[in-house]
């Protein structure tokens, strides 16, 4: 990442070297020879150090490493993604846009960390493959033409991750149900019933959590539902950033900044707290009038995490694919089939005549 290119030439036949899923060691695939990523003599935990929040939010990027990077934003989803200064014009992986590269530099928080791709293309497709496989009313020329098409795109994805330790103080009511026997009339009969009704008692109390690595990832470049599922990483897994990491593979610059992300992150905390407090205050139901809450120990870090991506036009149509480089899951954009849907409808409708027609027929009987 940044201005300076990072180029790792193999030593036995001079071609691009790049790092190799689920190895710790870059490999040469014209010849097959790899080289072992060198490490330092630190530890793990103190090398994938977390940045003071406090500090860094009111200092803006002056409070923390910063890097420059080259970077093309495409026009139609928004991502921002780094590419070598020999490039001028390439596709966006997100959305297959053709984008140009921008003239100028961008200035960003330099990532701390980089959770290694785990999953190779292949096996990345094939999870898309058994994705697509699965379902239902989509075109029968859809697994094909993914099957033909381009290849995927091993893209490192901007992410936050926020801890704080948490204090809350609430104010609420505890509710227990209880049931009243009382007579009513239904269908001109009069019958006695229970009837359930909820005693509330007011109650106060106090909940703390520390919450470890709240993650928000950076990009705008997905919609909202693959944001929303591209959350279960291993982040036991990270390792200190290092460019071999990345040989062979894009980066995309983060579009979120570190004070909207934590605006984010502090939504998830809040929700959890929320948890909290109704199983503190237990009963049968809760009411949560008023809480507040206190933040303390609150640091932050930028980190990549792995995704393919594979972008496809389909009649005319683009869709998305994005598999999760660590775990495989799969997120996607599917396409429909009218006639297929048509043609569901139509055998639901014939089932129920029978069904109708089976029916009537054992009643004349």
């Amino acid at each position: 990442m940044g201005t300076e290119e990072h180029r790792f030439p193999c030593e036995s036949c001079g071609s691009d070297l790049r790092f190799d899923p689920g190895e710790d060691r870059l490999v040469c695939d014209h010849c097959g020879n790899t080289r072992a990523i060198e490490h330092g003599p630190w530890s793990r935990s103190e090398a994938v150090a977390e940045q003071d929040l406090t500090g860094a939010l009111r200092a803006g990027k002056g409070g923390a490493e910063i890097e420059e990077a080259r970077t093309s934003t495409c026009p139609n989803c928004g991502a921002r993604v780094e590419f070598d200064a020999a490039l001028h014009a390439k596709e966006c992986p997100f959305c297959a846009t053709p984008v140009v590269i921008d003239t100028g530099l961008s200035r960003q928080i330099k990532p701390a960390a980089v959770l290694p791709f785990m999953l190779e293309e292949s096996q990345a497709r094939g999870a898309m493959t058994q994705w697509l496989g699965s379902l239902w009313f989509a075109p029968s020329g859809l697994m094909e033409y993914a099957r033909k098409g381009r290849k995927m795109s091993g893209v490192y994805t901007p992410c936050w991750t926020f801890d704080a330790q948490s204090e809350s103080s609430y104010r609420g009511q505890r509710g227990i149900v209880y049931h009243e026997r009382m007579t009513v009339t239904r269908n001109g009969k009069r019958e006695t019933v229970n009837v359930p009704k909820v005693r509330w008692t007011p109650v106060r109390g106090r909940v703390a959590r520390f919450f470890d690595d709240v993650l928000v990832l950076a990009s705008t470049a997905l919609p909202d539902r693959f944001r929303r599922t591209l959350v279960h990483w291993d982040l036991t897994r990270l390792e200190p950033y290092q460019p071999e990491y990345l040989a062979g593979f894009r980066a995309e610059a983060y579009t979120i900044e570190l004070e909207n992300a934590f605006t984010e992150a502090r939504g998830i905390m809040d929700r959890q707290i929320l948890r909290d407090i109704k199983f503190d205050i237990g009963g049968d139901r809760q009411r949560v009038d008023d809480v507040d809450t206190r933040l303390s120990e609150m640091t932050f870090k930028h980190i990549l995490v792995p995704v393919w991506i594979a972008a496809y036009k389909f009649r005319g149509r683009s869709f998305r694919f994005v598999v999760n480089g660590q775990t495989g899951e799969v997120v996607g954009e599917r396409p429909w089939s009218p006639f297929k849907i048509a043609l569901a409808v139509i055998a639901g409708l014939i089932l129920a005549a029978v069904v109708g027609f089976l029916y009537a027929e054992g009643q004349a009987r």
